[in-house]
């Protein structure tokens, strides 16, 4: 299979969501056929969906993976499992997040899973560290950057690079 550039989405509110996502950025680089090219700052944002949470740390990275679309997931979703997500409550808080934002230029609609994300354009905690690390990236023949500009960004909080 032919090397693929992929974007994925980190956020953690649970268990030291500063560590989570920092320990998480970690083994994506470790992930097999795969290597880490980039990852964003990390940003603080407000929760999507109930309120009665802990506000989120999120990150994007890149990486470049011969992983299938589904073996990509396959291999999220098992880092969510070692960091000991739970599913309790629809956008509810969680451990550990790891979404597949895109995969190359591909277009997926499965039953598990839908690139590119289909909620990723109306989220700044997406978008914003996205933009930081691909600027130059077009979503829907639009660039990140109009996408960014469309949205509201008073909850989202960049943190210092440590």
């Amino acid at each position: 299979m032919s090397t693929q550039l992929t974007y994925i989405g980190l956020g953690s509110n649970l268990a030291s969501p500063l560590e989570q996502v920092r320990q998480a950025l970690v083994e994506l680089a470790m992930l097999p056929l795969s290597r880490l090219v980039a990852t964003s700052s990390l940003y603080v944002s407000r929760p999507v969906g109930p309120q009665d949470q802990p506000d989120f740390i999120n990150a994007v990275a890149a990486l470049e993976t011969r992983l299938s679309p589904l073996a990509l997931l396959d291999q999220l979703q098992a880092l969510e499992q070692q960091h000991r997500r739970q599913r309790q409550r629809h956008w509810g808080p969680r451990t550990l997040d790891l979404d597949l934002l895109l995969y190359g230029n591909s277009q997926i609609s499965t039953p598990r899973l839908n690139v590119p994300h289909p909620q990723m354009t109306a989220r700044a905690f997406v978008l914003a560290p996205l933009a930081e690390i691909a600027p130059s990236l077009n979503l829907h023949q639009q660039p990140i950057t109009a996408w960014l500009a469309g949205i509201e960004l008073p909850d989202l909080e960049r943190l210092p690079h440590a």
